[in-house]
């Protein structure tokens, strides 16, 4: 169960390379010639999207639907936090630095669907934390808490608050 809940936390970072719809297109550096592979895109679809340029913020509502690969985020809103970082050839890339998930949050991959109130993910530390009766299903395997936490670099996680339940089958 840990190695395959680690597969779904990764999978999860598919928010890491998120850039808001304000983010300027940046080509995949090179070496030797060699064609770099560019990272799946992001689509998103909401009611609605909202840019707080002064706050470095994209907001999106209603019914929001995010998809990399074959990793989806559903959720009633998301907020992307971003910053502008320069590279070292003096360009400048817009990075996501915080994405904040909140209302009927659903993150579903191959393998795994996890549900709760409200999730947070930390590109720059890599820790995913989903809140509020969160529920983790793997095939027949379910367990439910109130607070998930993933460490995404050293695939620790940790589901605590209230009682932790468990429903397991071995194989």
């Amino acid at each position: 169960m840990t190695k395959s809940l680690a597969t779904f936390c990764a999978a999860a970072a598919f928010l890491m390379a998120w850039e808001p719809a304000v983010a300027e297109t940046q080509q995949p550096a090179t070496q030797a010639g060699a064609a770099a592979e560019a990272p799946a895109p992001v689509d998103v679809a909401a009611n609605e999207m909202e840019i707080l340029d002064k706050e470095k913020k994209a907001i999106f509502r209603g019914e929001v639907d995010a998809t990399r690969g074959t990793t989806n985020l559903k959720s009633d809103e998301l907020t992307v936090t971003y910053s502008e970082v320069k590279q070292p050839d003096g360009t400048t890339k817009t990075d996501a630095t915080d994405l904040d998930a909140r209302g009927n949050v659903t993150i579903t991959t191959p393998n795994e669907t996890i549900t709760g109130d409200w999730a947070k993910y930390n590109p720059q530390t890599d820790m995913l934390t989903v809140g509020g009766n969160v529920k983790l299903v793997q095939g027949k395997t379910v367990l439910t808490g109130n607070e998930l936490k993933a460490d995404l670099k050293t695939s620790k996680t940790q589901m605590t608050g209230g009682r932790v339940k468990g429903s397991f089958v071995p194989q």
